[in-house]
């Protein structure tokens, strides 16, 4: 058997390995990625505490590091789709998962808040940037049409288990080890599991295996229903960086996720701290964010899924209803105190917050993938990037200048009702439906 026969009989081997498509294995690998890269970034609640009881630093610039990594992230995510665009993923996501690592076991060492803001905001940020949503939305665009908000879904469930797992086992290391070996111990886990499995079993197109997207053609029967492109004309242009930066589409796909995320950062970033001031002991406020986190996981899939049905808008209007009765349930617990407002956070919270990274992932596929897709996308991300930062500082800012957080969550949620209006402005329903 020549060379080039072998290598397309292993190739197809590999495609039908365990007897389904391949692309599910990709969706599974960025699963893993992005429960470590949305666990260790949520993790950041819990270290944060740990540092302000250990220096005397205030609550706005502990928490413009996290800030820093946002802004990191919004300055290497264009970077991270172009170069993947280029490269492929295993090159530049193998170098970021060691870069991630070099940050994490350097942050044992912070002395100084300078010193803090470098390696958690530069050096992690930029490392973990290569296993966000960025790369894995570059790839999964290329592996599913047909089924792009389900995979979408499934992928980025992994931002809720992430949660779930390393929130409180970043409080169990800083209760066992303290903080400064925590840190080393991320840095371990992320080398150990996410660096063997990204080099292994990525890759970047179907038509590496000799496959074919699920779903490529424009009109398929699913379920006894038709699938169908709306707009055939758009479907057809080859989407470069110049081409969408054209169009009013883009503005509002870089606007909608940009709005929903810094609702999302401040709540986030502060409302462990927020319930520790309310009486909630530490491991039980990193628990119920771990809670929050293991239901937006169910509910990710879940809104992945309806929006291959009803629609990209509706399916993201629904979620912003939902997040914004959890935000405003943290308004009512400052005011009204009882454990039936933490319920209503978390469980309202995690529904709603599920709804976004599938439907950024599937509205940006929806109308811009191409050969530049993952530039496209990277600059989306940076958008998102720049709203996370500001969500992040702002809310401290807030704290500080008025000791309270009323005036951070109530933001939360206009910017919840920003983003669902520019949704419908972005328009993926009159480009594709089903």
């Amino acid at each position: 058997m020549k060379g080039n026969e072998r290598g397309t009989f292993l190739n197809k081997r590999a495609a039908n390995f365990w007897g389904i498509y391949y692309g599910w294995i990709i969706v599974a690998v960025a699963l893993m990625s992005m429960a470590f890269w949305f666990g260790i970034r949520s993790s950041f609640s819990v270290f944060y505490v740990a540092l302000l009881e250990d220096f005397p630093w205030s609550r706005g610039e502990t928490a413009g590091v996290q800030s820093m990594a946002l802004i990191t992230y919004t300055i290497m995510a264009p970077l991270v789709g172009g170069l993947i665009d280029r490269f492929g993923p295993r090159r530049i996501i193998g170098t970021g998962i060691l870069l991630l690592a070099l940050g994490l076991i350097l942050c044992a060492s912070v002395r100084s808040l300078a010193r803090f803001y470098f390696y958690y905001g530069v050096i992690m940020g930029a490392g973990i940037t290569c296993i966000s949503i960025v790369p894995y939305s570059a790839i999964l665009a290329h592996w599913f049409e047909e089924r792009r908000g389900m995979a979408s879904g499934i992928a980025v469930s992994g931002m809720g288990l992430g949660t779930f797992l390393l929130v409180p086992l970043s409080q169990y290391f800083i209760d066992l080890w303290g903080w400064r070996l925590a840190f080393v111990g991320f840095g371990v886990l992320v080398l150990a599991i996410l660096f063997p499995l990204n080099i292994i079993f990525l890759k970047h197109k179907p038509q590496e295996l000799g496959l074919m997207p699920d779903g490529l053609q424009g009109v398929v029967q699913h379920g006894g229903r038709e699938v169908k492109e709306m707009d055939s004309s758009w479907a057809a242009i080859d989407w470069t960086l110049k081409k969408a930066l054209g169009t009013r589409n883009f503005w509002a796909l870089v606007a909608f996720p940009f709005l929903g995320v810094i609702g999302t950062y401040i709540v986030l970033v502060h409302h462990v701290r927020f319930l520790v001031d309310v009486g909630i002991d530490k491991m039980t406020a990193a628990f119920i964010f771990a809670l929050a986190g293991v239901i937006s996981s169910f509910f990710r899939i879940f809104w992945g899924w309806l929006s291959d049905r009803i629609g990209r808008e509706k399916t993201y209007t629904m979620g912003m209803i939902c997040i914004c009765i959890g935000v405003g349930s943290l308004l009512l617990i400052d005011i009204l105190g009882g454990k039936v407002l933490v319920y209503l956070f978390f469980i309202f919270f995690g529904i709603g917050w599920g709804v976004t990274a599938p439907i950024y992932m599937s509205v940006a596929a929806d109308l811009f993938k191409g050969r530049m897709f993952g530039l496209i996308y990277g600059i989306v991300e940076g958008g998102i990037g720049i709203g996370g930062a500001f969500g992040a500082w702002v809310a401290g800012y807030i704290f500080d200048t008025t000791q309270t957080y009323q005036g951070a969550f109530a933001l939360a949620i206009f910017a919840y009702i920003l983003s669902s209006l520019f949704i419908w402005l972005a328009g993926p329903r009159k480009v594709r439906a089903r």
